[in-house]
């Protein structure tokens, strides 16, 4: 049984969480690493909680209840996993640079939700862009474009 499908298992189970309701391994992947980054400081702000429910309901889900869900599925392979390595391997190889820049912003604006980002947060958002294939300038690029309306600078 692959790690999606464990995870998939284990939030129906424990969460109780819509078993009826296909996910896309890759919106469940892209919404842990995001939850990942909201926790990252062991501060989930309320602001990055509601950034992240808005990004996801934008990007992944159709309306509030299914964003909800999402991310509680997400949150759990988040606790589950805790290696970001695993879940940046879970988003496919074929996603074009596009949608990879897509989510390294999505991860920077999260991060900067709080009108803050933290040491934790930073040194994680530019991990993931070193491992999501991208050089120095690809990363503060995503960051500004993330933080862009944040009030952060």
């Amino acid at each position: 049984m692959s790690l999606i499908a464990r995870l998939r298992a284990y939030a129906t189970e424990a969460l109780g969480v819509g078993a009826s309701e296909p996910v896309d391994d890759t919106h469940l992947a892209a919404t842990a690493l995001l939850v990942h980054v909201a926790r990252v400081d062991g501060i989930l702000a309320p602001a990055e909680s509601e950034r992240l429910s808005r990004i996801v309901q934008g990007r992944y889900a159709q309306g509030p209840d299914a964003a909800r869900a999402l991310i509680e599925r997400a949150a759990a392979m988040d606790a589950e996993t805790r290696d970001v390595a695993s879940l940046v391997e879970m988003i496919p190889h074929e996603a074009n640079e596009a949608e990879r820049q897509e989510l390294l912003t999505m991860a920077w604006s999260v991060a900067a939700a709080d009108g803050t980002v933290d040491e934790f947060e930073e040194a994680l958002v530019e991990r993931l862009g070193r491992m999501l294939g991208f050089d120095e300038a690809a990363v503060t690029a995503a960051r500004r474009t993330g933080q862009q309306g944040v009030g952060v600078v």
